[in-house]
């Protein structure tokens, strides 16, 4: 049970970097060094892939035990897509605090010129214990402020279903395994064509629309309420996305068992 738990830990490490990216780009777009924060969000998913790689063995672990010892691993499977929905409900709570963090991060990265020489200067101990003046706790009265206005339903809708996808893929495919055990190879090269449909899916029809609407914005076309709204509304989507992953998790598992014969 304690390799759940370390798998669960780097779900939510995970999902909290990915949709915290949304809080660094909306920190460029505010500073108007949309460029630069870009190279921060890649330092982001720098840490996610990391705990990306971690997390693979571990969770395929997991399931050889429950192939080894006959179980059933859905309710671990579960909980794993429980954590991903903890990681991206604390990154929407943490949106105000690290929007403002990354400001100032991307100022001290301009002056310094590169990520090695900013952590030399600007990460001592007396700009470590100034954090704590840039934490913003939401309340009642901000999240009244937000609107739907502007943002597509499309977007959101399209938006939470490529998260539903990319977060139960894997873990549906592992799943899978245990079902059709003679097809166990077939099934697990399987994973890279579901979640390229999901990345495919993400970048032709969401990332060019969040990508036009922060150009506006860049360009004065936009308030930059409009786009921390929209940013709140697409981490909102990837909060329901990983609801919807835990209805895909099993019958896309059996989905993926039904057509792993097919390829022979």
């Amino acid at each position: 049970m304690d390799a759940v738990w370390l798998i669960c830990l780097l779900t939510f490490i995970i999902h909290t970097t990915e949709t915290l990216s949304y809080a660094v780009r909306f920190a460029g777009v505010q500073s108007g060094r949309l460029a630069v924060a870009l190279s921060l969000v890649g330092m982001i998913l720098l840490l996610s892939r990391t705990s990306n790689l971690i997390q693979g063995p571990f969770t395929g672990g997991l399931i050889d035990e429950a192939a080894r010892f006959h179980t059933d691993p859905s309710l671990k499977l579960h909980l794993i897509v429980a954590a991903a929905s903890l990681g991206t409900l604390a990154s929407i709570l943490l949106f105000p605090t690290v929007a403002q963090l990354s400001k100032r991060v991307i100022a001290h990265l301009e002056l310094a010129g590169s990520i090695p020489q900013m952590l030399r200067t600007a990460v001592t101990i007396d700009s470590l214990r100034s954090v704590r003046h840039h934490v913003r706790v939401p309340n009642l009265n901000v999240i009244s402020r937000f609107r739907i206005k502007g943002v597509p339903n499309r977007l959101l809708l399209l938006n939470c279903i490529g998260t539903g996808i990319y977060t139960s893929s894997i873990l549906s495919v592992l799943y899978a395994t245990l079902l059709v055990p003679d097809y166990k190879a077939t099934v697990l090269m399987s994973s890279g064509l579901i979640n390229g449909f999901a990345t495919i899916f993400m970048t032709i029809l969401v990332d060019p629309q969040v990508a036009l609407m922060t150009e506006k914005a860049m360009q004065g076309k936009a308030s930059l309420d409009d786009i921390r709204d929209m940013y709140m509304w697409l981490m909102i989507a990837r909060f329901f996305g990983t609801l919807l992953a835990q209805v895909l998790l099993i019958p896309a598992a059996y989905w993926v068992a039904w057509i792993a014969p097919l390829f022979h």
